[in-house]
């Protein structure tokens, strides 16, 4: 039978006040533990392996030898035996509720510096611009593409906009722009004060109003920071009428910080189940871990986030057929009210290689048109969705193919 984990410790921490012995905790891939025996007091002492123990010091090494104890510093020795037999995960545990918790919200000693959310829901005169995330769960479903032709829509709205890229590490909205090669300052040059916030924009030559604030390729994630990123978007949101912010996909570092301050957020979607299984999961870290959320409504508190679908790559016919999900089947799975349908196109990839947005090709082009749509219905127009039902085939088709 398997010695429990407690008898072995407690035969480590009876013979620490003895002479010295040669003790060694290894673990393996098997995760097999060799303890010292007991054994009387000379140089040479005899070793036994235990029983093996599963579960139990995940990817611990440690090789203890030749250690004198005794009995005045026993306590410390067993101190020491025990934070070796803890698993590394508790202590990171430990190590995370030891520190304070850190509130972003209002405070005394944290003033807003992007101003209160319930100024800018006053539509008819808000006193900055609204900050929009475009988000997603699953990676790969079209949030740059959405953003960049969701930007570029606003601007060619006659709304001032700055598309931001909040994937550190990994930036591609430069490309889908076209203006990859215009990059001098990025997103962390801002934060970290090497460029002011005018150095780092860059200016969309084609499209009036437009401007990107590119994300850093050489930084890590964790150079953003809450004060900071909410430094830099108080400075956009002063200068712009909408500030659209490419989120990076889950609930890593650029997502979090990019979902916190944002006023609406458009979930992006495929239709299929691990991709609406995954938006689900964002709806719900918008609604409870943004700053609306913190703040709360009341008197003095503000409204929720916002939050529409935008789903992409649809096929009708293959919905009909169950091949996919279908947009009704997205809409009551999501229970969010959907603000865009993007049909399956090849369009798509040809305008991400040469570097302009899909919404560019115009209103004859069903997946531009179908942006199109999408930025009139953010604006507040009234438009039927289209390329939601399949195309009749015709006769001719039927039959030759």
């Amino acid at each position: 039978m398997t010695p429990p984990l407690s008898c072995l410790s407690h035969n480590i921490l009876r013979h620490s006040s003895r002479s010295p012995i040669s003790r060694s905790i290894v673990s393996s891939s098997n995760h097999a533990c060799l303890f010292s025996h007991d054994a009387p007091p000379g140089p040479r002492a005899r070793h036994i392996t235990t029983h093996r123990h599963t579960g139990s010091f995940g990817g611990l090494t440690t090789s203890i030898a030749g250690a004198t104890t005794s009995n005045n510093n026993s306590s410390s020795m067993q101190q020491n035996f025990r934070s070796l037999l803890q698993p590394p995960k508790m202590q990171q545990q430990q190590q995370q509720q030891r520190q304070p918790h850190r509130h972003f919200a209002s405070t005394p000693t944290h003033p807003f510096v992007l101003s209160h959310p319930s100024e800018v829901d006053n539509t008819k005169n808000p006193t900055r611009g609204r900050i929009i995330c475009i988000t997603s769960g699953k990676g790969g479903v079209g949030k740059t593409t959405s953003a960049a032709s969701f930007a570029t829509g606003l601007a060619t709205r006659g709304r001032t906009t700055c598309v931001v890229d909040f994937d550190i590490g990994l930036r591609n909205l430069d490309i889908h722009l076209g203006v990859e090669r215009r990059v001098v300052f990025d997103f962390v040059h801002v934060l970290t004060e090497e460029c002011t916030l005018n150095q780092a924009l860059i200016k969309d030559k084609k499209v009036e109003g437009l401007s990107m604030l590119a994300a850093s390729q050489t930084r890590d994630k964790e150079a953003l920071t809450m004060e900071g990123v909410e430094k830099v978007l108080d400075q956009l949101a002063e200068k712009f009428d909408y500030v659209v912010l490419d989120s990076p996909a889950g609930i890593e570092s650029g997502a979090r910080h990019a979902m916190f301050f944002c006023d609406d957020a458009i979930v992006v979607t495929n239709p299929e189940l691990s991709s609406c299984r995954d938006a689900d999961k964002m709806i719900g870290f918008v609604s409870s871990r943004s700053r609306r959320a913190e703040i709360g409504e009341g008197k003095d508190g503000c409204a929720a986030v916002s939050q529409t679908l935008l789903i992409t790559r649809y096929d009708p016919a293959r919905a009909e057929a169950e091949e996919s999900l279908a947009m009704t089947d997205m809409k009551e799975l999501l229970g969010l009210p959907v603000i865009g349908v993007i049909p399956e196109s090849r369009d798509v990839l040809t305008c991400t290689n040469v570097g302009k947005p899909v919404i560019s090709m115009g209103e004859e082009n069903p997946a531009a048109g179908a942006y199109m749509d999408m930025v009139d219905r953010f604006l507040g127009e009234e438009k039927e969705l289209r390329f939601v039902t399949p195309e009749p085939v015709s006769f001719f088709k039927r039959i030759f193919g």
